[in-house]
């Protein structure tokens, strides 16, 4: 979404794009405190260069890391750091309205 409809194709913008793949979602499926940077939230975040940013997986290899993902913190930990997995699962499934 972010390299295709935010940088190639200029139809929407970075943080419209963001909210689409968070928050919006979250209250779409019933899920209270996902999504947002607010205190008594729940937050896990991404830090991504948005020049950089583009999806490799493919059909034949699904299992790709995107390109220009730097950080990914789920629950305070860091699951992936400098591009890297750092080895730590801290997250769980999510059940609907939980």
């Amino acid at each position: 979404m972010l390299a295709v409809y935010v940088r190639e194709l200029k139809s929407l913008k970075l943080e419209d794009a963001v909210r689409k793949m968070t928050s919006k979602n979250a209250a779409k499926v019933g899920l209270k405190d996902r999504g947002l940077l607010r205190t008594g939230c729940y937050a896990d975040v991404v830090v991504f260069d948005e020049e950089k940013i583009s999806d490799r997986a493919t059909y034949t290899e699904p299992f790709q890391y995107a390109e220009g993902i730097e950080w990914v913190i789920v629950n305070g930990v860091e699951v992936l750091a400098k591009g890297k997995h750092t080895g730590e699962k801290p997250g769980k499934a999510m059940r609907r309205g939980k």
